[in-house]
């Protein structure tokens, strides 16, 4: 049995190791095609070598997140591998070009993550969730929720509550990089005693905006690690941030301040999660989220660009307690692995 994975950016290739792992030894072959789509080193190789990851079979070198060009370069690939399966992973455009081409070769679509929305149509991660969940005949949801929706929206694919990847990844990465990181020591920072901030979508990345979520971190009072995409280092250029923004880090350098901030600020989605399991509370740059749950329980915090609740929501920032599981327990990928072996050896 052979199976073709897309990726093209660091959540995907986090999302991809324990999954990987999960394949080989369900004895499924994979394929693993690299977009290019994050191409920054920082922003792609080290989490191959830090994770373990075997190197990409198609490396395609696109050094874009232009869909249209990425779509007919994955499509030769699906047509020379021959898969019996394409595996794309969440919302990006990567996904999208991936669900794209393998449904033009006429090749089954299991998407990872399926059902996820925010309700916020003006984000083009929306959009793709949307389009690709149409085209897939495997559909792997994270939770319960993810599969309403999915009924509600009447797919014609199979869809399976499996739990989210992510919770794989970094129950089984944490600790190691908790125990191998000198992260903390490098930014002078103290356990629990700092705020790590990570900024990357298009629309916070536009000057108006950015001055003012700018504005709101510039008023709080503890240290702040801003490791940052290379697109937001040069917006930040000329808003006299009052903080150090530094490069991107590596996986385990990331997973450990993560893992011991006193709270995390963000506009990733797969942050907004990975800070609900690390127990750290979260404030999200953004007028809504597809992590709906976290916001209920009170985890996580929608504060979009106001300068204000940016600042009051950092400062009191607290968990709750007796939060539940959410999104899983950490194996996903093996649920994941298990169902591709049934449903393609029936195809």
């Amino acid at each position: 049995m052979r199976l073709l994975s897309v990726v093209g950016n660091r959540p995907q290739f986090i999302k991809s190791a324990p999954l990987s792992v999960a394949l080989r030894e369900a004895e499924i072959d994979e394929i693993v095609v690299h977009t290019g789509q994050h191409y920054d080193p920082e922003l792609s190789q080290v989490f191959f070598d830090e994770l373990g990851l075997s190197e990409p079979d198609h490396r395609l070198g696109l050094q874009t997140a232009d869909p249209e060009t990425m779509r007919p370069r994955i499509h030769e690939v699906v047509r020379s591998a021959g898969p019996d399966a394409v595996l794309v992973y969440g919302d990006t455009n990567s996904t999208l070009a991936g669900a794209q081409a393998a449904a033009g070769a006429e090749v089954p679509v299991a998407h990872v993550e399926a059902g996820l929305r925010s309700g916020d149509l003006t984000m083009p991660e929306e959009r793709n969730r949307i389009e690709v969940d149409r085209i897939s005949a495997l559909l792997y949801a994270p939770d319960e929720r993810s599969r309403d929706i999915l009924e509600d929206e009447d797919v014609h694919g199979i869809v399976e509550v499996v739990g989210d990847v992510m919770a794989d990844a970094s129950l089984r990465f944490a600790p190691i990089a908790r125990e191998r990181s000198g992260a903390l020591r490098r930014f002078g920072v103290a356990s629990r005693e700092f705020v790590l901030v990570t900024l990357h979508r298009v629309a916070n990345v536009q000057q108006d905006r950015l001055r003012r979520i700018v504005e709101g971190l510039n008023s709080v009072d503890d240290p702040i690690v801003f490791p940052a995409h290379p697109r937001t280092r040069e917006a930040l250029a000329g808003l006299e941030p009052r903080f150090e923004v530094t490069r991107p880090l590596g996986y385990l350098d990331f997973a450990a301040l993560a893992s011991q901030a006193r709270v995390v600020v963000t506009d990733s989605g797969g942050l907004q999660k990975e800070a609900y399991w690390y127990g750290i509370p979260c404030v999200t740059l953004r007028p809504s989220t597809e992590w709906v749950d976290t916001v209920e329980l009170g985890a996580n915090v929608l504060v979009d660009d106001d300068p204000e609740r940016i600042r009051d929501a950092i400062g009191k920032a607290q968990l709750p307690l007796d939060l539940p599981e959410l999104y899983g327990d950490g194996h996903a990928s093996e649920r994941i692995a298990r169902s591709l072996v049934d449903s393609l050896s029936r195809a």
